[in-house]
């Protein structure tokens, strides 16, 4: 319990811290894309305002002096087009390094997408109508986009890098967040061990009177009503005890190969008497050569537990199905029966909780100690696997799944 509640708080915390940087790398990225953008296409306009009859362009004062910088500074031609849409004249004069054979596959691109602006190889085009006819306007934006891409980039890594740090240093300290609450979980534990412990002894004095008793005096309802008791009591303290241990962070079952189809044979076999007794019926459904790598006396108890539950709750004439089989997930161990009466999701999802009881469905009178699904969950997970129940849609069938 004390290693799934540490797993869960390191969890929690890295999916937040995650989450904000991811909102923070994201917000830094998409504002500044928005200003480069804003600034390309300001740039864009101011160019098209400034053009000549010819497509050359020609300065107009009145600008700020922000832009008139970000004019001087930019990389730019232009492409006059006929009547049909075809280039006719190309101003290079702007541009430095571009050939004539990139100029000329840009502009192809460009005019085969089919739309007045947009982004092209690097490049921001515009469609401009102009006293000389129509002119396109290519403003070189590899430099700002190079920008914009190292940035998200860096950012990007600086969020992982940032990630993983925390990462470390919350798997570090997680042990001393959680210290308070380890803490009481253990001595919680060890209360229960010890109470367990120190009410063997009377119990046991207790048994040992009633058997004086009834030598002395015969067996009567009195003495057989607190032999009953007594042997409740000594199963719940017993439950608790072992349902404590399986809760320690160090604690230790044995791993072997364990023939998994024999072991449910085994365990099976006498709830299907208990079940015809009562009225009932069961069907054990069992794949051949199903292993598993486990404490055999752990299954072997959770077997127990599930088919003593679905016996135990099954009404009567029901047919109670018990299967083991393989499938693509694993090994899946799984007990059906029907429901006196549909259980309520609250119900359903405090079923493997300690002495918790449905009202109708897991009454006392059932004679059950109300944590055996909590054993049974614990063992499951002790093996790494998972026991959940799920409910049929018409709320008439019960089947509780362990995979392993």
């Amino acid at each position: 319990m004390i290693r799934g509640i540490r797993r869960r708080f390191i969890r929690i915390a890295l999916a937040v811290l995650a989450l904000a940087m991811v909102l923070v790398t994201g917000i830094v990225n998409v504002a500044n894309w928005v200003n480069v953008r804003s600034e390309l296409y300001e740039t864009m306009e101011a160019l098209s305002q400034g053009l000549g009859p010819g497509g050359q362009f020609g300065r107009k004062g009145g600008r700020n002096r922000h832009m008139r910088n970000m004019l001087d500074e930019s990389l730019y031609f232009t492409v006059l087009l006929d009547g049909d849409g075809s280039p006719t004249f190309r101003d290079r004069s702007r541009m430095a390094d571009e050939d004539e054979a990139e100029i000329d596959a840009i502009v192809a691109e460009a005019l085969a997408t089919g739309r007045e602006s947009g982004f092209c190889r690097d490049h921001l085009f515009c469609v401009c109508e102009q006293r000389g006819g129509r002119v396109m306007i290519f403003l070189n934006c590899e430099t700002k986009l190079t920008r914009v891409r190292r940035l998200a980039l860096i950012s990007a890594a600086a969020c992982v890098g940032c990630i993983l740090l925390a990462w470390l240093l919350v798997a570090l300290f997680s042990r001393r967040a959680i210290r308070p609450l380890v803490e009481n979980a253990v001595m919680q534990k060890q209360f229960i061990t010890d109470a367990g412990h120190e009410l063997k002894t009377p119990l046991t004095v207790i048994a040992a009177n009633m058997d004086v008793l009834a030598l002395e005096t015969g067996e009567n309802e009195w003495v057989r009503s607190t032999k009953k008791q007594v042997a409740n009591m000594r199963g719940l303290v017993n439950e608790l005890i072992y349902l404590s241990r399986l809760d320690e962070e160090d604690a230790k079952l044995k791993r072997e190969d364990v023939d998994l189809s024999k072991l449910v044979r085994e365990a099976a076999e006498p709830f299907v008497g208990m079940a015809e007794f009562a009225g009932k019926s069961m069907r054990v459904a069992v794949e051949e050569g199903v292993h598993v790598t486990g404490d055999a006396a752990a299954l072997h108890r959770l077997v127990s537990i599930l088919c003593d539950n679905t016996v135990k709750y099954a009404p009567e004439g029901d047919a109670i199905a018990v299967a083991l089989q393989r499938d693509r997930r694993g090994v899946a161990f799984t007990t059906e029966n029907a429901l006196a009466a549909p259980m309520s999701p609250e119900a359903l999802a405090h079923l493997f909780d300690r002495f918790y009881r449905a009202d109708e469905s897991r009454s006392k009178a059932s004679g059950g100690y109300g944590i055996g699904l909590s054993v049974a969950r614990a063992v499951a997970q002790r093996h790494g696997g998972r026991l959940v129940a799920k409910q049929s849609d018409d709320g008439r069938r019960i089947r509780f799944i362990c995979r392993l």
